[in-house]
């Protein structure tokens, strides 16, 4: 069978709260989630009768850990599906950066082997499965933009507006574990109301900023830098930071001044994406 190209998008957290410690160590979360149409893509060629094979293993991640093979030999297991795929990455969204990656890679893989495979799961099934291999991988089946709360498995499609974003990616990766065991990670944020955050009226923040930025020198300077040019935002446990403009042209413009104010020596990447209610992985498949 031919080899198939699914785009597996990055989002950003709008605002991430954490509203409570669960009795059972997890955190309570309230968060937006939107996609933005800068993706890493992954080619699959399904395999009759075949094994589930990745053309190439992403460096420091062992097969059994990753999530794109665990999604596949789940999604198997769960099924019986008795078919394989040769699945190759070409990667784009860095490792460590807030951008949800590693479970969108997930994402993608389920949704596009369901079909692939002709399994027949619903996207509720999916999205079942989904949360065994992460927190974040059912907002990325889903595919629409959303308020998540609980530990992220509470999902309420909204509609944000879809501007233009700058994305500064430093030069560092952060444990999401580390930024969660820190002693002073603000834990008891007020949940606050979706539509007075759409409205301008709440303007919400990420906890995990002040913490990531006290641990990363590479963050703090990326805030700083950023801040000149617009509201700085960190994307989940980061590394990533963002602002939103209201053109391409005025991102544009806004990363190219980006480059002339970086101090010399300061190592990172920027990014003009589009913010989308939709995921592009879902349009591929309209």
């Amino acid at each position: 069978m031919p080899e198939r190209a699914f785009p597996s998008p990055a989002k950003l957290n709008l605002f991430l709260h954490i509203t409570g410690r669960r009795p059972d160590g997890y955190h309570n979360l309230q968060t937006l989630f939107q996609f933005i149409d800068f993706c890493d893509m992954l080619y699959i060629t399904p395999q009759p009768g075949g094994q589930i094979r990745l053309e190439e293993d992403i460096p420091g991640v062992p097969r059994e850990a990753n999530l794109i093979y665990r999604a596949a030999d789940t999604l198997r297991q769960t099924t019986g599906c008795r078919d394989g795929a040769s699945i190759r990455i070409e990667k784009q969204l860095p490792m460590g950066g807030g951008l949800g990656g590693g479970s969108s890679n997930a994402a993608t893989t389920l949704v596009a082997l369901n079909h692939l495979w002709n399994t027949g799961l619903s996207e509720d099934d999916l999205a079942e499965i989904g949360l065994t291999l992460g927190a974040d991988v059912p907002v990325f089946v889903r595919g629409k933009a959303a308020l998540a709360e609980g530990v992220g498995e509470e999902l309420t499609p909204v509609n944000p507006e879809e501007p233009w974003y700058l994305i500064l990616i430093p030069d560092c990766h952060v444990e999401t574990a580390a930024l969660f065991a820190d002693k002073c990670l603000t834990r008891n944020t007020n949940p606050i109301r979706i539509r007075a955050f759409l409205e301008g009226l709440e303007p919400g923040h990420n906890d995990f900023e002040p913490v990531a930025r006290r641990l990363f020198p590479e963050i703090e300077t990326g805030f700083q830098l950023l801040s000149q040019l617009g509201k700085a935002r960190l994307t989940g446990t980061g590394a990533c930071l963002f602002c939103d403009f209201p053109t391409r042209d005025a991102a544009l413009k806004a990363s190219q001044k980006l480059q002339a104010l970086a101090p010399k020596g300061y190592r990172f990447k920027a990014r003009v994406a589009k913010g989308v209610n939709i995921s592009p992985l879902q349009r591929s498949l309209l």
